[in-house]
């Protein structure tokens, strides 16, 4: 899945991979180019990671652009 929020203009792209070993990567790329990843042994740890992201870049003025699901 990947997620675009827009502010102003720029966009920070929220993306999940479901890896090969059964865990899975939260990948954030911001604005200026810089990319976080961070990894996920449950479904469950991503999910509430992903809800807690979501509202804070929502509460930060960002706002969902567009949403893809691969």
């Amino acid at each position: 899945m990947l997620w675009w929020f827009e502010r102003n203009g720029a966009y920070f792209t929220v993306e999940v991979l479901c890896l090969p070993n059964g865990e899975y990567e939260l990948r954030f790329l911001s604005p200026d180019g810089t990319e976080r990843i961070e990894r996920f042994q449950t479904a469950r740890d991503l999910a509430e990671r992903q809800h807690r992201i979501d509202s804070a870049l929502q509460a930060r003025g960002w706002a969902r652009a567009h949403e893809w699901t691969l």
